[in-house]
């Protein structure tokens, strides 16, 4: 059984003013604490090659934000059986889309034509009596083209919802891109506005699916990455598409009573072998990155469990929530490297250039990190699963940073300022 973890031991105050409504005009301008064996100090982010050691790697999120969220306007479908009254109720119904269920891959969704089903939160749903909601946009051709939504099957807070409409050419990337507003996060008290289409969006992003954008990699320009790697600072890639459950606090006392949400990666089988030949030199781009690297440990210990020929009958490879602290688990006679390399054995034999996975990893205090050297993070708000993972990796002396933070002027959450964090070595 695990010792309480109370989350209220986490809390600080973070006064509205200090919350980045918006973006500074240039991404690298902003400020950059720098934490390393206890001692804190601050610079530019544009000077982050400074505080990385040359030949290191840095493993950045490639995911890009969708614009997830729908507003259907007008009045549902309603068969002559139904009430006036009931047609009254079908008002403004909005609709989140937050992952998608068929076809469940996330590019097969995007690319779907016709119709596909996705797992949604709904406003107003108790006013969504029956029958369909419909809305009208033009396509990239010009012609209008009309979107239909059936709430087929309540999943807790959420909805299975399923799109269709007529255009064949027309992929519901193109519908979202069409009528979509992109879902910035809740806490800026603010409506989308055309600037974030653009600020919104990691330099790097080319893969979407996610509704909120892994924000540390805000911070990055073209002039960065390229500083990088003129000092000899390479880079590489992984896909986490960032879900809704990024902004759920933790409501629970005792923070291991709270669920974690389940998230997809996708690591290409190069981006793996490039971390076990620079094991000890890994510099995680936000929380996100963070996550899916060290859930490839534990991805590994299962597979090296597992028989080689019985490889093609894995279906999914889930990291759970507690896994890393279960007793079967925390034994350390299999490494890093040998866990990495037992990842790439099995997308061999295989036959797949890419591992496709789920995680609900949580790591917070009392986590072994087994792969992340340094992590690239903003400030994140209190009491949350995020403040937890930076606790974990400075070994609890996440109040030195925030206290600093908070005396110097520091600006917070998504748009806020950025720290680069070393871990100590044990």
């Amino acid at each position: 059984m695990m010792e309480p973890l109370y989350i209220a031991d986490y809390n600080y105050p973070l006064p509205d003013e200090r919350i980045a409504k918006y973006p500074l005009a240039e991404r690298d301008q902003s400020k950059l604490l720098v934490y390393k064996q206890g001692r804190v100090s601050e610079d530019r982010f544009y000077n982050i090659g400074d505080y990385i050691v040359p030949g290191s790697l840095l493993v950045y999120n490639n995911t890009r934000v969708i614009q997830a969220r729908l507003e259907f306007h007008k009045k549902p479908r309603v068969e002559q059986t139904e009430t006036t009254e009931e047609v009254k109720q079908g008002a403004r119904i909005e609709i989140f889309c937050l992952e998608p269920l068929s076809p469940r891959d996330y590019q097969l969704s995007l690319s779907s034509t016709r119709g596909c089903v996705w797992k949604c939160m709904v406003g107003n749903a108790k006013k969504w009596k029956g029958g369909n909601l419909s809305l009208t946009l033009s396509s990239r051709e010009g012609t209008e083209l009309e979107v239909r939504a059936y709430k087929e099957e309540q999943m807790g807070n959420t909805y299975a919802v399923r799109f269709e409409w007529d255009g064949e050419q027309v992929s519901f990337a193109e519908v979202l891109d069409a009528v979509g507003e992109l879902p910035i996060p809740p806490y800026l008290n603010r409506k989308t506005e055309e600037s974030d289409l653009r600020t919104y969006q990691t330099v790097y992003s080319r893969i979407k699916g996610s509704v909120a954008a892994p924000t540390a990699g805000l911070h990055f320009t073209e002039r960065v990455l390229d500083d990088l790697h003129k000092r000899g600072i390479e880079t590489t890639e992984l896909t986490l598409h960032v879900g809704a459950g990024t902004f759920l606090p933790v409501k629970t006392a005792d923070a291991n009573e709270h669920t974690m949400h389940t998230e997809i990666i996708a690591v290409p089988k190069t981006t793996i072998c490039q971390i076990i030949g620079q094991l000890g030199k890994i510099v995680a781009v936000g929380t996100t990155s963070m996550r899916t690297l060290e859930s490839l440990y534990f991805i590994g210990k299962k597979l090296r469990a597992s028989d080689k020929p019985a490889y093609r009958d894995i279906e999914t490879i889930h990291v759970g929530q507690f896994e890393p602290y279960e007793e079967a688990t925390g034994d350390e006679s299999v490494s890093s490297q040998e866990a990495l390399q037992a990842i790439v054995d099995y997308l061999e034999v295989t036959g797949q250039e890419t591992l496709h996975a789920e995680t609900q990893i949580m790591i917070k205090p009392g986590y072994q990190f087994r792969v992340v050297d340094q992590l690239i993070t903003n400030f994140h708000q209190p009491q949350s699963t995020l403040l937890l993972l930076v606790s974990a990796f400075v070994d609890g002396d996440w109040k030195t940073i925030y206290d600093y933070a908070l005396g110097h002027g520091f600006r917070f959450l998504s748009y806020g300022d950025s720290s680069i964090l070393t871990r100590a070595k044990r």
